[in-house]
């Protein structure tokens, strides 16, 4: 037992470890002085950058800071300014590409094996420094740049509504033309920048973002990452068109080898331009790429046919891949026809009208020669690449663009930073009421089951430590979805504490010893705590697999979460417990009151009023229905409908709050509103707020703000009308993710136990979302909710899915531990054998989870009551229909008869005679 125990100890503390590593920083630090605090070496005379008067890092931070300063000055005096920095991290990139530093030298990694793993293990103690296999100077100083930013920044990465991020406008180019409306399919231009934008940032790993029409010929997207105005290239990335050309070619000029037909000089007009060749009528142009053996030297001049041979509609997919010599370039597979089409190509180029057999071929990516491959036959492939002295980013960022080109050129408009568009006082009023929440569940954790329900705490603390570490090191992006799927989980956490508790009081009752009712009761939960968390996990794939956007983002801290909260029930909670038992020899791991060794509780016969409980939920759900259907002009939000958008200033001496905002808001009849804060970058001064409102209550509202508040002195400043920033494509994949999601839990629930358990646990589980959603519409015209849905309530629909299916398994599994406990008691004896056997559990848990919602209901502010409401609804119905929907429909499926059960299990056979018959 002790090996044991010391074992998993030691797992615990050295997960425990990583993850308060993984978590660190909490802050963003201030992107100079940790840059300064990384500077492992100072230049020498005899670096090419000391020569040029940068010895000192510091010095080279104080020259770029004086080119930020300049170029804010164009701004303030109202000159035109290219915004070339606009922040430290451009300035900086900027100045290493126009003087040639190579800002590697000053953060070398430390030398030695043992300084290098105390660097890694201890950062603060011996700086780690920077290694990079990059060639090119000015990618190891992007890459550079890129590693100290990312550092700096805090490793819990807070979403747009936590924190905020960066917006832009992508604007379509004059090209476009005015008639945006006819599109392939029915779809307009517009919705397709949309579609391809969201393909693009989702693999670019940028999560829970916004992208939505603004206006007429724009697209506007919100990133929850502020340093990305820091790094532009990946807005300069999102708007590339992604123009892939197939083109042959003529001939080619190397300046290091010598003149090859035509002569360069040919390729000049008297002007001292580049002019078209014509080679039997047909037109070459010169397009020049540097020279792969020195990136110095005059690039070559390739002459390419003017006209594209194919485009990259002939691709299927394209993707990274390493090189022989260890580098990256960009492979892709073609399409069936897109095979052909490549075939014939080559086949030309190296065919009967070539002479000499040989030729090659220029792969042209938005006008720029990428790479130009010898064709010595006809190639008939599946697949191709492009060549180049690419790193793996580049490679990465190629392919993703490459997948999800852009037909219509686009132009950046404008920049600008945006605060969460949760206010700071909801904020503040949720956090508190989360504590207060936590606190009561601890308390009553400890008031309940004493010593043992303090371990339980710990445990809990764990599972929610990993979690986020493990979000942190997947790079992930909490938002308020993302939280409602942790608070998921602790729930579930929690409720397999108590799983495990209840076993061990009826061990200890039954007259075992401590360390025989541990062993019991784990070894009895077990089945129990890994049906009902799979299952869950079953959703939670699904939700990733089919979702997109917020709902995806759910799907993957709940699967995070669930694996955590198995974790820490199965080996953490264990270890602690077994140590307080077998270790300190505690007799007092759980409370045992004196009335529990006596008499058992009388059993309460649930199964007689299922009809009536039946049938009065069932016109509940029809009554929620109805009201969604009345209400349907009304019950979306903005993020769903879209709306009015106006941009307002401000007198900044009267800058008004949030909450002064939302007052004004819910004081009249101005429906939905969502305000927040921007400012231009560059122009930090510039501050504006932002008023987002449903179709047609825009200036109404703003006028009704401007007689509240006339000291701001409000003035319109913008207009425009904007769509919802959760697509059809989000709502009709969160519909197909559910729908799947049942299915799946159909298929696991009937594999594992029985079809009359999946039909009753896949009914319970619609029963919950219909009747939560149908409340929540009713009770908001009573003030108690706003009957709203926004994009986070998605969320909260989806927490209701794994809480309900995870309350009904627990049920079932006890069912069937009953039933092979109890090989001649009828079936309705058994379901309320059962039912009462995990009352305690259901009550409990459904206890501690209400502690910590309803706190948050009643204490929090805006999205976050709404959403804690809900799922104050959700546990309600989830526990109801746990023992009034799931077990009846799965007694009815069998018609009352344990035999129809037994046929479908692997358990064992018995005789029958006519009196079990007649007492069913």
């Amino acid at each position: 037992m002790t090996k044991k125990v010391i074992w998993k100890f030691t797992l615990t503390a050295a997960l425990v470890l990583l993850a308060v590593y993984a978590i660190s920083p909490l802050e963003d630090q201030d992107f100079e002085q940790y840059m300064l605090s990384q500077v492992t070496a100072e230049l020498d005379s005899e670096n090419p950058a000391s020569v040029q008067g940068y010895q000192t890092f510091a010095e080279v931070i104080e020259e770029s800071k004086l080119r930020m300063d300049e170029e804010q000055a164009k701004v303030i005096d109202g000159r035109q300014s290219d915004r070339r920095y606009s922040s430290l991290y451009v300035a900086l990139k900027s100045l290493g590409e126009e003087e040639a530093l190579d800002y590697a030298a000053y953060f070398l990694p430390p030398e030695g094996v043992w300084k290098t793993i105390v660097s890694n293990l201890a950062p603060n103690i011996v700086k780690p420094g920077i290694t990079t296999r990059e060639t090119n100077r000015d990618k190891r100083n992007v890459f550079v740049l890129q590693r100290l930013l990312s550092h700096s920044k805090a490793s819990v990465k807070r979403g747009l509504d936590l924190k905020g991020g960066v917006a832009f406008t992508l604007e379509l180019d004059d090209s476009a033309g005015d008639d945006l409306s006819a599109g392939g399919g029915g779809v307009s231009q517009l919705d397709k920048v949309i579609e391809i934008m969201n393909g693009r940032l989702n693999s670019f790993g940028l999560a829970e973002t916004v992208v939505r029409k603004k206006g007429e010929r724009a697209v506007e997207i919100q990133i929850p990452d502020l340093s990305t105005k820091e790094n532009p290239q990946i807005i300069e990335e999102l708007q590339r068109p992604a123009l892939l050309e197939f083109k042959k070619v003529l001939g080619s000029y190397d300046p290091a080898v010598g003149t090859h037909s035509p002569t360069p000089q040919s390729l000049y007009d008297e002007n001292g331009k580049i002019r078209e060749i014509k080679d039997s009528r047909v037109l070459y142009v010169a397009m020049s790429r540097d020279n792969p053996r020195d990136a110095s030297s005059e690039p070559t001049l390739y002459f390419v046919k003017k006209y594209e041979e194919a485009t990259g509609s002939i691709i299927e997919t394209a993707y990274p891949s390493r090189t022989d010599s260890g580098g990256w370039e960009v492979a892709f597979d073609f399409t069936d026809e897109g095979r052909k089409e490549f075939a014939r190509i080559t086949g030309d180029i190296a065919g009967d009208n070539n002479p000499s057999k040989i030729g090659m071929l220029a792969v042209v990516l938005d006008g720029k020669l990428e790479s130009s491959p010898t064709v010595k036959q006809r190639i008939d492939s599946k697949s191709a690449r492009i060549e180049g002295n690419f790193s793996y980013a580049e490679a990465k960022a190629l392919a993703d663009i490459l997948n999800n080109p852009l037909e219509i050129p686009l132009k950046i408009g404008e920049m600008y930073e945006v605060a969460g568009t949760l206010a700071d006082d909801a904020l503040s009023s949720s956090k508190k009421a989360c504590l207060l929440g936590a606190g009561l569940v601890v308390v009553f954790m400890f008031v309940y089951y004493f010593v043992g329900g303090l371990l339980a705490v710990l445990s809990v603390g764990v599972n929610v430590l990993l979690v986020i570490a493990v979000m942190a090191y997947m790079d992930a992006t909490f938002t308020l979805p993302g939280i409602a799927a942790i608070v998921l989980t602790v729930g579930m956490a929690v409720d397999a504490n108590i799983l495990i508790f209840e076993r061990i009081r009826e061990e200890l009752r039954s007259g075992k010893t401590p360390s025989s009712a541990l062993a019991g009761g784990f070894e009895k939960a077990f089945s129990t705590i890994i049906d009902a968390n799979v299952t869950t996990l079953i959703t939670a794939f699904i939700l990733i697999g089919f979702g997109t956007g917020p709902v995806k983002g759910f799907g993957i801290t709940l699967s995070i979460g669930i694996v955590a909260s198995m974790f820490c029930a199965l080996v953490v909670s264990r270890f602690l417990m077994d140590f307080l038992v077998n270790i300190l020899g505690s007799k007092v791991m759980i409370s045992i009151k004196q009335i529990e060794k006596g008499a058992p509780r009388p059993e309460i016969d649930f199964h007689k009023h299922y009809k009536l409980a039946f049938l009065s939920s069932w016109i509940l759900v029809a009554a929620g229905i109805t009201s969604i259907y009345q209400q349907r002009e009304n019950i979306l939000g903005i993020d769903f409908t879209g709306g009015e958008e106006l941009i307002v200033s401000f007198d900044a001496k009267s800058r008004l709050t949030p909450n002064q905002v939302e007052q004004v808001a819910n004081a009249g009849d101005h429906g939905e509103v969502q305000s927040f804060y921007r400012q231009e970058i560059g122009n930090e001064a510039n501050e504006k707020l932002v008023l987002q409102t449903v179709e047609g209550k825009g200036r109404s509202f703003f006028q009704a703000l401007s007689q509240a508040h006339s000291s701001a002195n409000l003035k319109e400043d913008g207009f425009n009308v904007i769509g919802g920033s959760v697509s059809n494509e989000i709502q009709a994949n969160a519909i197909k993710s559910v729908i799947f999601a049942l299915l799946g839990i159909l298929l696991y629930v009937a594999l594992r136990f029985e079809l009359g358990y999946a039909v009753g646990a896949v009914v319970a589980t619609v029963h919950d979302v219909l009747m939560t959603v149908g409340l929540f519409v009713i009770l908001g015209t009573t003030g108690l909710c706003s009957g709203q849905f926004s994009a986070p309530m998605l969320a909260a629909i989806l927490m209701i899915v794994g809480y309900s299916i995870n309350d009904t398994i627990v049920v079932f599994d006890r069912i069937r531990e009953e039933l092979t406990m109890n090989p001649v008691t009828n079936l309705r004896k058994i379901i309320i054998i059962a039912i009462n056997r995990v009352l305690s559990r259901s009550i409990l848990t459904s206890l501690t989870t209400l502690m910590a919602a309803t706190s948050l209901w009643i204490n929090g502010a805006g999205v976050v009551n709404d959403f804690a409401f809900v799922f104050v609804l959700g546990i309600l119905t989830g526990t109801f229909s746990s023992i009034f929907i799931a077990s009846p429909i799965f007694y009815l499926w069998h018609r009352g008869d344990r035999k129809h059960v037994e046929e479908g299990e692997l358990l064992p056979k018995y005789e029958w005679d006519s009196s079990s018959k007649a007492s069913r």
